[in-house]
């Protein structure tokens, strides 16, 4: 076959790529070409992205690859739940607002008042998080419906930046169902739910599978550019569901932890879980490539790391994510834990703090140095790994006897290495990129260049480097998750 170049762009909760993947029909070869910082910005009250800057950075980014020989189609994957509202005259309304913003803060509870919770999984099997979709248009909808009653269009933002190269309107599947707006029986929205809260229903637009071509690059842009009018795939739209694309397993039950600011901790199925037990547990079911779920569970990951190393910054003390880790190895053990997922963590501000009086209210040492604050978030998020996997198991009636990493986190080997033991399981980590893989790996699934998601993780795993991390001290970890359970559950 002739060689398939494809550019696959990548955002993050703070930073992107352009990655432009070259594949000769045995491996795919990644070439980072363009990498930027995604700064949300604050205005009053409200927290947003810059979805003008990260546009223009798209461009850099086409620039780039064109540079180097061209390409033969895009794909955009990027954090899930956020949105752009787009008007009549197809313009944006704003710029789209942070999942973090305050704006969400109880909008679960109102959302208890119209619909109770065993109801509203059974339709859409997402984990209950205040940030979700429906939660943000329901705080749309109670302070500030005159934007709902101007919006034309909702597009959820790997769906927005598209829309913005190609004037084509859709939502993607994987992304749709992160909104909590889908009924995950029949892929489509959820209409009745959507009657309940009030939401004007022709504001969502058509969902399409997973690899569909959803059309050509706007021909202003492709001559503004000087480059092609190549085609635009709507690969995963969800960073996650993109990296779930590339987890190396040649069996077909595995389970993942896709790591980085958020840990995602699941396994694939053919079919949605919508028990109660999945529901108590807060499992989410996310769709994915040819109609698989991922059902999994969204944990407050790295962000624990980056927000407290922004605080030491803030306060003029800035080291390495290196340094750190070393500080953490330096530190005693299970000294004390927190609940990565409480809500004290969720906002940005004075990490170290918070985890300090999240202990001091917990009866427990209060970490006092660097390290022992890092080590208490590594050791605390590896036993939410173990509670969370023990819940997953319960719920699919499975025993995973190895976990893959995938993501940046893989880079940090002390918490592998923690995972391992406190899980007691095998860690295979690796590889690194596996969201940009599995963005490119459903570009070339959908021009025919690779003929199945099987043969694509095959090749992933032949070719990309997995690190093996044996459980070591079990025991030990044992002997502590008592403790941690006894924090987790007040």
């Amino acid at each position: 076959m002739s060689t398939k170049r494809v550019l696959a762009f990548d955002f993050g909760a703070s930073s992107g790529r352009a990655i432009l993947g070259t594949f000769d029909g045995e491996k795919i070869t990644l070439n980072e070409i363009h990498r930027f910082s995604n700064d949300p910005v604050k205005v009053g009250d409200t927290l947003y992205w810059d979805i003008l800057r990260l546009f223009h950075e798209i461009k850099q980014g086409i620039l780039k690859a064109k540079h180097l020989g061209g390409f033969d189609s895009i794909g955009i994957d990027t954090w899930g739940v956020d949105f752009g509202l787009i008007g009549c005259d197809g313009a944006l309304l704003e710029n789209p607002v942070h999942y973090r913003d305050e704006r969400n803060n109880g909008m679960i509870e109102e959302a208890d008042k119209i619909i109770s919770k065993e109801e509203l999984y059974s339709l859409t099997g997402i984990q209950f998080m205040q940030f979700n979709t429906l939660y943000q248009l329901l705080s749309l909808k109670l302070k500030r419906p005159h934007i709902l009653e101007r919006t034309k269009r909702l597009l959820f933002m790997p769906d927005l930046m598209s829309y913005m190269l190609t004037g084509e309107i859709f939502s993607e599947y994987s992304i749709a169902t992160t909104s909590q707006l889908v009924d995950l029986k029949t892929g489509e929205w959820s209409y009745s739910l959507m009657d309940r809260f009030g939401f004007p229903k022709d504001i969502f637009a058509p969902i399409v599978k997973t690899g569909t071509e959803i059309g050509r690059l706007r021909a202003d842009i492709a001559e503004e550019l000087g480059v092609d009018r190549v085609k635009v795939i709507a690969v995963a739209g969800h960073d996650t569901q993109s990296a779930v694309t590339a987890v190396p397993s040649l069996q077909k039950d595995f389970a993942f932890i896709s790591s980085g600011t958020w840990s995602l901790l699941g396994t694939e199925s053919d079919k949605p879980f919508l028990t109660k037990e999945a529901m108590d547990f807060n499992i989410t079911n996310e769709g994915g490539f040819e109609g698989s779920i991922a059902f999994l569970k969204n944990i407050c990951g790295l962000w624990l790391i980056q927000e407290s190393r922004r605080q030491w910054i803030r306060e003029g003390e800035e080291h390495s994510y290196a340094e750190l880790e070393r500080f953490a190895l330096d530190a005693e053990p299970f000294k004390c834990f927190i609940d990565p997922d409480a809500p004290d963590f969720l906002t940005m501000g004075d990490l170290p703090n918070r985890i300090r009086e999240f202990c001091r209210r917990t009866n427990q040492y209060v970490p006092r140095t660097k390290g022992e604050i890092v080590r208490c978030i590594y050791e605390s998020l590896s036993m939410k790994y173990k509670y969370t996997l023990s819940g997953i198991e319960k719920c699919t009636k499975k025993v995973y006897d190895k976990i893959h990493v995938v993501g940046g986190g893989v880079k940090d080997t002390f918490l592998c290495a923690l995972t391992a033991d406190s899980c007691n399981r095998t860690v295979c980590a690796g590889p690194i990129e596996a969201t940009v893989l599995g963005n490119i790996s459903v570009q070339l699934l959908a021009d025919g260049s690779i003929e199945s998601i099987e043969k694509a993780r095959e090749i992933i795993s032949r070719c990309e480097d997995i690190r093996v991390y044996e459980p070591k001290n079990p025991e030990a970890y044992d002997a502590a998750y008592d403790r941690f359970l006894s924090i987790l559950n007040g």
